[in-house]
């Protein structure tokens, strides 16, 4: 008897030892199934399923995208310059406009041409577009003056103390050396506005004090131009048209000499047809093409085109229409006629409004 007890005791105590051992089993391997469990659960009810997305390919960070874009403009800036070029190139074989288009490289021409040897840079001057900011540019590369702001006014345009050579003074191999290699550019504006700011610079204005515009260029285009030959005012911007829409304007630019600079054409001043230009600026988008020049030339770490005023460079019809008021229709075609080759060249639209 005291052996049965002793076997039923050791029964009871292995069925204990074995509930122990499972119940250690169940908490030590399937409670985290139980927690992912209840967590899923959790999830579920608290968010839309979403399905699951394939792992990324490893990407080096330098080549992710970082979606940022470029703006529209720095996209198309370089575009729009070969654009500009390639529209000279296409005019410059259009023998139609050959006669208004091409021109000799001649020591004219080579005078317009300013030298910055020491950044390999020719620019080539279109005066009432700008230029004196250029040029303020280019005396500092050279050395002359430590920054633009030391610049008097009066040195500018004083070839003889603003240390601009010009490229008419090098021998014909320099001069065909320079063409040929260093970064050569210029600005234009709309051709009619261009003489709309010489008439009034030179001749309303003339804030530099050059007295010879008023008493004796305005006189000679008076005499030869003016209808009304009462009439006894200084001289009018249909005068000044007149002067310049004739076929024989020649035989005065002689006797005015350099000074026609001013209301001259791009064609006469600068020979885009004869000389590849590495980039052609346009006043109307100054903002943008300033920048853009000083870079390709590889001086925008050196220097700063001034600060342009707000509007300053904008097309202004309205002054446009202005002072053409009045003018006979035959005069304004005429004059177009001389400076339609720099209207194609440069891309600048037709005046219909001045001309029908």
């Amino acid at each position: 008897m005291h052996h049965q007890w002793l076997l039923l005791a050791a029964c009871f105590w292995v069925i204990f030892m074995f509930m122990v051992a499972s119940k250690f089993i169940t908490l030590t391997f399937k409670d985290p199934d139980v927690y992912s469990a209840k967590q899923e659960f959790l999830f579920l009810t608290t968010m839309p399923e979403v399905r699951k997305l394939p792992e990324e390919n490893h990407i080096p960070e330098e080549l992710k995208p970082t979606g940022k874009e470029l703006p529209d403009n720095q996209l198309s800036q370089p575009l729009v310059y070969m654009e500009r070029l390639e529209l000279i190139r296409n005019v410059c074989r259009d023998d139609a406009l050959k006669n208004l288009s091409h021109t000799p490289v001649s020591k004219f021409v080579l005078d317009r041409i300013f030298v910055c040897d020491k950044h390999k840079i020719l620019f080539c001057q279109t005066p009432k577009v700008g230029n004196t900011q250029w040029k303020k540019v280019l005396i500092v590369l050279n050395g002359a003056f430590p920054s633009i702001e030391e610049i008097p006014e009066n040195v500018v345009h004083d070839h003889e103390k603003n240390g601009l050579p010009r490229l008419s003074s090098f021998s014909d191999a320099e001069i065909q050396k320079r063409l040929k290699t260093y970064f050569k550019f210029f600005i234009v504006r709309d051709p009619f506005e261009r003489l709309i700011s010489a008439f009034k610079d030179k001749f309303v204005h003339n804030p530099r004090f050059e007295p010879w515009y008023r008493h004796e260029i305005a006189p000679g285009i008076i005499r030869k131009y003016r209808r009304n030959r009462t009439e006894t005012r200084g001289i009018q911007f249909e005068d000044f048209v007149r002067y310049l829409g004739d076929p024989n304007h020649r035989w005065l630019d002689l006797q005015f000499g350099d000074h026609i600079i001013h209301w001259v054409t791009y064609v006469e001043l600068c020979a885009p047809c004869e000389i590849m230009y590495s980039v052609i600026g346009h006043h109307e988008t100054l903002e943008d093409d300033a920048p853009y020049i000083l870079k390709e030339a590889g001086i925008d770490h050196l220097v700063s085109y001034p600060t342009i005023p707000p509007g300053i460079t904008v097309y202004n019809r309205t002054k446009v229409e202005h002072y053409f008021l009045g003018i006979s229709k035959r005069d304004i075609r005429r004059l177009y006629a001389r400076f339609e080759g720099d209207f194609k060249l440069f891309g600048y639209q037709k005046p219909d409004f001045l001309l029908n």
